[in-house]
């Protein structure tokens, strides 16, 4: 929906020097932060992601502060950044015009791995915290409440008691730790492409871990949309194959999120391929079989 004028107008002219005459609202994402393009009165355009709950507002200081220490090809520009308290706004590059997968080709999984190769050897801003342990709320909440994620349909009652043993040592086991720069939220709505470089934004999840968790995070995602299975495209990510379905398989069958009301059928979309994943990396029994 394209509108002309915008209660927080006059604070994005101030922050950009110029005045904001058309903005178009983006669908993206999944948080009730407003995202829109900005069209002004020079031509030009820009990103605005603006702040209205108390969570979307600290998020995006957390983005803030990625966007004021790091300049790198793999970033949209940092625009500007206004903060009155109470709905900060952070204006970025508008990639309205590149390429948002899927679909996805060859050259684009590439670019992505090569991108994630960079970010993990990025200098932290100060303040990010460490990822020592796998991400709360996985397979050990579905060992003392299994319904949930029961209820999905994925697997049987049975098939679970068998698996269950092995997803939650490979959990407790999987190799966080690290001292690389995380991304931690990657897929495809957070990846664009500029010719051939990949652009990754949304960094409000940031932390100090194992660089291989953004590659494992991304590829149930990746193989959800049609490409590879994920351990044809890092086969040693599969040791993150557990931690990862859990994370899924625990968060989907909850109650929708009122503010954020497509977060669990996306959790759903990543479980449908990162549940088999992790069959097959572990050598568990088929799903099927209960």
């Amino acid at each position: 929906m394209g509108i002309n004028e915008h209660p927080r107008s006059e604070r994005l002219g101030d922050l950009m020097g110029r005045r904001p005459i058309t903005w178009l609202r983006i669908d993206r994402g999944y948080t009730p932060a407003e995202r829109w393009v900005v069209g002004f009165d020079d031509g030009s355009s820009a990103f605005a992601k603006i702040g209205t709950t108390p969570d979307t507002s600290d998020w995006l200081r957390i983005e803030h502060r990625m966007y004021s220490n790091i300049d790198a090809p793999w970033l949209p520009e940092f625009l500007g950044w206004d903060d009155d308290g109470n709905a900060p706004i952070l204006a970025l590059e508008d990639l309205s015009g590149a390429h948002w997968p899927p679909p996805w080709e060859r050259r684009h999984i590439e670019s992505v791995l090569n991108a994630l190769s960079c970010v993990r050897r990025a200098r932290p801003p100060e303040g990010t915290p460490k990822l020592d342990e796998p991400p709360p709320a996985g397979w050990f909440d579905i060992a003392a409440n299994p319904a949930p994620f029961l209820s999905l349909q994925l697997c049987s009652g049975a098939w679970l008691d068998k698996a269950l043993p092995a997803l939650l040592d490979a959990e407790k086991s999987a190799p966080v730790a690290g001292n690389d720069f995380l991304h931690l939220d990657i897929r495809s709505d957070n990846l664009c492409f500029v010719g051939d470089r990949a652009v990754i934004v949304d960094w409000n999840l940031t932390c100090i871990g194992n660089g291989l968790l953004d590659i494992a995070f991304w590829l149930p995602s990746l193989h959800a949309e049609g490409g590879p299975k994920p351990e044809v495209v890092s086969p040693e990510s599969s040791v993150f194959a557990a931690p990862i379905s859990g994370f899924f398989a625990s968060r989907a069958g909850l109650p929708k999120i009122p503010s954020a009301p497509r977060v669990r059928e996306v959790q759903l979309q990543q479980l449908r391929t990162a549940l088999p994943w992790a069959v097959r990396a572990l050598e568990l029994p088929p799903l099927n079989q209960g």
